[in-house]
């Protein structure tokens, strides 16, 4: 396969925040352009795998830091205040208007985990041809299986507000999950994380289902039936949201792909490349 040189493009947001987003160039003709939302906690770096895969085949792929991670944080965490879904309606926004501001050419997106949260809180998601999401669900504890409630429930009860509260942010590298998240995050998911539906069953959300019955583009929402956090059931739980999208839901089984598991993360890895080109495959095949 052949490799293509990622580039740093520093990209301001429409609230005036600094991001550090990644073009990954297209290896021969330019087919289009890919967007990776990523997940919470995850730096764009997990992604530039796939991201040269793609590119191999003719994609240029853009990633991105939201604020507060990888490259877009800022020196301390501690106060640094911002709103969970500013990662959508700010920064997947700009990056967003930033690639179609470069190109006729067709815009794909993908998605993973919060990805598919982030997809319908953008101010135009029409405008990207079609989406495929990994890893989505509703994030309610009831939706997991039982030895996993557990660990969310010390995580969202115990651990987490002590970290929060003796470092001023969520400290997750310490609990081995991830970069360390602004303390707003961790407010605001631990919150929506009470509700089957997620931030649909918030009374203060309440226009947000509104929002998302308005996309109507292809969408292939993609989960493994050993994802202890985004199982089916949560899958099927929020994607329900996108009512008027032509919406296709695919359950892995990981022995398919020739994977011994894939649970919340392994859609990513290096072992997944079969599925990786049948998500390809599928995002560009109307062009």
């Amino acid at each position: 396969m052949t490799a293509s040189s990622p580039e740093v493009v520093p990209l301001t947001t429409q609230d005036g925040f600094t991001l550090h987003t990644t073009r990954t160039p297209a290896v021969g003709p330019l087919r289009g352009h890919l967007i990776v939302a990523g997940a919470t906690g995850v730096p764009q770096r997990f992604y530039q795998r796939f991201a040269q895969f793609c590119a191999a085949q003719g994609v240029e792929v853009w990633t991105l830091d939201y604020r507060g991670i990888g490259l877009s944080k800022p020196r301390d965490l501690r106060g640094f205040e911002m709103n969970y879904l500013d990662w959508a309606r700010q920064d997947l926004a700009a990056l967003q208007a930033h690639v179609e501001g470069l190109t006729d050419g067709p815009i794909w997106m993908v998605g993973h985990s919060y990805g598919g949260h982030a997809f319908g809180l953008l101010p135009h998601p029409g405008r990207v041809a079609r989406f495929a999401t990994f890893a989505t669900g509703a994030g309610w504890h009831g939706w997991m299986p039982p030895s996993e409630r557990l660990r969310v429930w010390i995580m969202w009860n115990i651990l987490g507000p002590l970290i929060v509260r003796a470092k001023g942010y969520l400290a997750w590298s310490l609990l081995g999950m991830g970069e360390d998240l602004p303390r707003q995050v961790f407010l605001q998911w631990r919150h929506w994380c009470q509700w089957p539906r997620y931030f649909f069953d918030d009374p203060e959300q309440a226009h947000l289902a509104q929002q998302f019955a308005q996309v109507a583009i292809p969408i292939r929402a993609i989960n493994a039936i050993d994802d202890k956090w985004a199982p089916p059931a949560s899958r099927d739980a929020f994607m329900a949201a996108y009512s008027q999208a032509s919406l296709e839901t695919i359950t892995l089984e990981p022995a398919r792909y020739g994977m011994n598991a894939i649970g919340h993360m392994g859609y990513f890895r290096p072992q997944a490349q079969a599925l990786w080109q049948e998500t390809l495959d599928w995002v560009t095949s109307a062009f």
